[in-house]
C-alpha cells in the first residue's frame, strides 16, 4: 500500500510521468509516431505556404495542428487560416524550458507511423545562362553575315 501512496504523492508533486519527454519537446508536445507532417521554424517563416502542408491538412482533417509559441502569431497565422478552412483544431505550444526547432506539426492523438514527415524545400533547377559577353569575332560575324 505504501508504494501506491508514494506514487500518488510523486504524481502530485511532479505531475504525471511523461513518455518520451525529449521527443515531446521536439515535436511540440506530441511524439514522432503520431506526426503527419512537420515544418521547421525557418520554413514557417518563409513567405507563402507549403502546398504539402495544405494537402496534408485536407487529407487528415481529424489531426491537430501544433504551432510553436516561441514564434510570433504573424509568422504562423497563414497556416491557421488553412487549418480553419479544413476545420482542423490547433494548439499553440510554448515550452518555457525549451524552444523546439519545429515550427509546425500536424499530428493525430494516436500512432500512424508515417515514414517521411519532414517537408523538403523544392528548389527549381537553374537554367544555364547564355553568354551575353560577345567577343569581337561574334560582332564581325554578324556584320558580314549574308542573309
Amino acid at each position: 500500500m505504501s508504494n501506491n501512496v508514494d506514487d500518488y504523492l510523486q504524481r502530485g508533486i511532479y505531475g504525471a510521468k511523461e513518455t518520451k519527454p525529449a521527443e515531446r519537446r521536439k515535436f511540440l508536445s506530441t511524439i514522432r509516431e503520431r506526426v503527419v507532417i512537420a515544418l521547421t521554424q525557418a520554413q514557417v517563416r518563409e513567405p507563402g505556404t507549403y502546398q504539402q502542408v495544405e494537402e496534408a491538412m485536407q487529407g487528415n482533417r481529424e489531426a491537430r495542428l501544433y504551432l510553436n509559441g516561441h514564434m510570433s502569431y504573424g509568422e504562423f497565422s497563414k497556416y491557421i487560416k488553412i487549418a480553419s478552412k479544413y476545420n482542423i483544431d490547433f494548439t499553440i505550444v510554448t515550452n518555457k524550458n525549451h524552444n523546439s526547432k519545429m515550427g509546425l506539426v500536424l499530428a493525430y492523438d494516436y500512432a500512424i507511423d508515417k515514414e517521411e514527415i519532414y517537408v523538403k524545400k523544392v528548389v527549381a533547377k537553374a537554367k544555364p545562362k547564355k553568354n551575353k559577353n560577345k567577343g569581337l569575332t561574334d560582332i564581325f560575324t554578324k556584320l558580314f553575315k549574308k542573309d
